[in-house]
């Protein structure tokens, strides 16, 4: 019994500042602080959810084979990561405004909370580059797993570069850049 009640009295301790804070606004900085951790560990994760794609594509493919698999599994990360970084982040977000396309250029991180502290972007813009990034590059995981073993290792990696670098970031500022069809 006495276990119940240190067990209830945790709980109520628990509440108590929950319902303090009930009537005030969040904390801008807070919710900017959440929502990039948010955007970093969700990234992790997918990029362990492509490294599973490695090792499901590796046990699938003949043994003499795995050595490249594991090799177009960790260079078309790199691929999306520098291509994203140049060309595809800008595309996908940057002057869509109701078209079809973003405009072509270096994409640099226009971070406001890093500067003056205006968090009214709500996350980082570095931590969107990096989750989008990771879900690029497990789309380009997913097509590797398609053509395994059924294609060179360059002619693959032409083919990631297109599609890190243009496919994709066009197809998302459809949605998610403010496209025609968001």
């Amino acid at each position: 019994m006495k276990k119940f009640w240190f067990s209830l009295l945790g709980i109520g301790a628990l509440l108590i500042p929950s319902l303090a804070l009930a009537g005030e606004e969040p904390v801008s900085e807070m919710s900017y602080i959440l929502n990039t951790f948010s955007f970093l560990v969700m990234g992790i994760l997918v990029m362990w959810m492509a490294a599973g794609f490695g090792m499901l594509e590796s046990g699938l493919v003949r043994s003499k084979n795995v050595a490249t698999i594991c090799l177009k599994n960790i260079a078309l990360f790199g691929i999306a990561g520098i291509l994203f970084y140049l060309v595809g982040y800008n595309l996908m977000y940057d002057g869509v405004d109701g078209g079809f396309i973003g405009s072509f250029g270096l994409w640099a991180a226009d971070d406001a909370a890093a500067v003056g502290g205006d968090y009214s972007a709500g996350y980082a813009a570095a931590s969107d580059w990096f989750f989008q990034m990771v879900f690029c590059g497990a789309a380009c995981s997913v097509v590797s797993g398609c053509v395994a073993e059924r294609i060179k290792l360059w002619s693959f990696l032409a083919f990631c570069v297109i599609l890190t670098g243009f496919i994709y970031p066009i197809q998302g500022s459809w949605g998610w850049g403010g496209g025609w069809l968001s």
